[in-house]
């Protein structure tokens, strides 16, 4: 599947409009417009869209794209998928970054624009969220556009195309948990703790072992993972690492985590070309596109939402 966050036009323009952009939106009073499935949507929020949507030069429809972005959050909620706010701050930390941006910067571009940092944070969730969910959809087989890996290896052939390769890893994953009640106290802790396992981690055979004697910490061997299937705030990591080494440590909502690269190798059957074909594009972007706009519509029907 695409990826649904940030487009390379919206990066530079972004970037430029950091220089140039002077101009406060004035503050005003947040009434609600809209009830989404009993979730308010403000004329606060609409605002903060128009803004964003000004700052892409972007036509479109800011009370709609609020609609959408509600209801596709309310549908990745009842799938189970939970985007935490240290997931948020990473891939705004990571787009600040990619500009050439301090953090500082970029919440200057958004206050100034009228975006605010909290409504483009709000929509970088909503994104990461939609993309879990229609990776879901793409893969469930339920007449929305999956098809076989059979299917998809004989139309890669036929075109003349050779099947491919992809790397798989095997994974062990360390946990040092705490928490929520003890997060404020102890995550600094848990921290060092985590960065002293992971400077002596050498391979995945002593790990479980080695875990026994502290405290609260959990190993769980994930097993193989094709580098296609890799969630997409651990994969660089991952594909960074030399096997026998560990990824650095990262704050999660669990507590404080690092993967360990037990093994890699390259394979190629069918399985690894339905993967590689569907996130390269199996038919592109407009697939995606199509998908995403489908599952909405779907959603929209079956919602009710209430103007005011």
């Amino acid at each position: 599947m695409r990826k649904y966050l940030f487009s390379a036009g919206f990066a530079l323009l972004l970037a430029a409009t950091s220089v140039s952009v002077t101009v406060m939106t004035p503050a005003f009073a947040s009434e609600i417009k809209y009830v989404v499935n009993d979730v308010p949507v403000t004329s606060g929020d609409i605002a903060h869209r128009a803004a964003f949507l000004k700052l892409q030069r972007k036509k479109g429809d800011a009370a709609q794209e609020m609609i959408d972005q509600t209801l596709r959050l309310a549908e990745a909620k009842r799938l189970g998928i939970r985007i935490t706010d240290a997931q948020v701050d990473a891939a705004y930390q990571r787009f600040a970054s990619g500009n050439k941006m301090q953090l500082s910067q970029l919440d200057g571009v958004m206050e100034k624009s009228g975006v605010t940092k909290g409504h483009f944070k709000e929509f970088i969730r909503a994104q990461m969220a939609w993309n879990q969910a229609l990776s879901a959809r793409y893969r469930s087989g339920d007449g929305t556009g999956a098809v076989s890996e059979q299917d998809l290896v004989r139309k890669m052939l036929e075109k003349g195309g050779s099947k491919p390769s992809a790397t798989e890893y095997m994974l062990q994953q360390v946990i040092f948990v705490v928490p929520a009640a003890e997060r404020s106290a102890t995550l600094a802790k848990r921290k060092r703790e985590a960065d002293a396992m992971r400077a002596r981690f050498n391979g995945c055979s002593t790990t479980h072992e080695f875990a026994k004697g502290l405290i609260d910490v959990t190993v769980r061997d994930l097993g193989r993972v094709l580098a296609p299937q890799l969630p997409s705030d651990w994969a660089e990591q991952i594909k960074a690492t030399k096997v026998g080494g560990a990824t650095v440590t990262r704050e999660t909502e669990r507590g404080v985590e690092f993967i360990g690269i037990c093994s890699s190798r390259e394979v190629s059957d069918d399985k690894v070309a339905q993967m590689v074909f569907q996130s390269e594009g199996a038919g592109g972007d407009k697939n995606a596109d199509e998908l995403s706009k489908k599952y909405v519509d779907e959603l929209k029907a079956k919602a009710r939402i209430v103007k005011r």
